[in-house]
């Protein structure tokens, strides 16, 4: 293999293998926050973050659902409902009844920190729904708090008309996740991160982790076509 190629080769690796250490090193600070009803389901008397909408989830007879106003990035950051996941603490005045089922409701409406301006969080609350059996969580927390705001996409924006207004808005300036977040500017964000949690930038544009990742794809296959030829050479 003839040392121009050689030092070419190696040179063109390096710069790709930067590139990609930059762009995967920056992801995390490109990843964008958002103000919004997280929601949640129990497992073995903890919080685990739901897998699908509270429209499309059916819990069965003794689950407990949480929803947490919250300001994160992704499902991983996401503040969890303070109260405990017990259902038996929640439903244990409701007696079963042929034909429904049960369901412990926890409505957590975040911190201070979290609250858009010039609001106050409500306190916490706890309920336990009795629902027909084929009920969504949807439908369970409808039955216990009123005044539910949902947007054109079925997004769930406020429970109990908090937040008055709204709806998954992107946070700017917010320095923290999981209840410590902040206020600042904001505008609505394309999806919804309650549906799927968000990863990576959601402004219409590829996110950094994305772009660090297709940059490491491109620095092994330049490796693969140096291996080769200095094999040939």
């Amino acid at each position: 293999m003839r040392p121009s190629l050689r030092r070419n080769g190696r040179t063109v690796g390096a710069l790709l293998l930067a590139a990609a250490a930059t762009g995967l090193a920056a992801a995390p600070a490109q990843a964008q926050e958002y103000r919004y009803w997280s929601f949640w389901d129990s497992k073995g008397g903890s919080w685990s973050y739901a897998s699908e909408g509270p429209a499309t989830a059916r819990p069965a007879d003794g689950s407990v659902q949480g929803f947490r106003f919250t300001v994160s990035a992704d499902s991983a950051a996401a503040g969890k409902p303070r109260a405990a996941a017990d259902f038996d603490a929640l439903c244990q005045g409701t007696p079963a009844r042929e034909g429904s089922k049960r369901i412990g409701v926890v409505i957590d409406f975040g911190t201070a920190a979290d609250a858009p301006d010039g609001e106050t969080p409500p306190k916490a609350r706890t309920e336990c729904a009795q629902v027909p059996e084929d009920a969504s969580a949807g439908d369970a927390l409808a039955a216990v708090a009123r005044r539910l705001r949902y947007d054109s996409n079925a997004l769930l924006c406020a429970i109990a008309d908090y937040p008055k207004s709204g709806c998954a808005e992107q946070v700017s300036g917010s320095g923290g996740s999981g209840g410590s977040g902040g206020s600042g500017g904001a505008k609505k964000a394309p999806s919804s991160p309650s549906a799927k949690a968000a990863d990576g930038d959601r402004d219409g544009g590829p996110s950094a982790g994305l772009l660090g990742g297709i940059a490491a794809v491109v620095v092994l296959g330049a490796a693969a076509v140096w291996q080769a030829r200095r094999r040939r050479g």
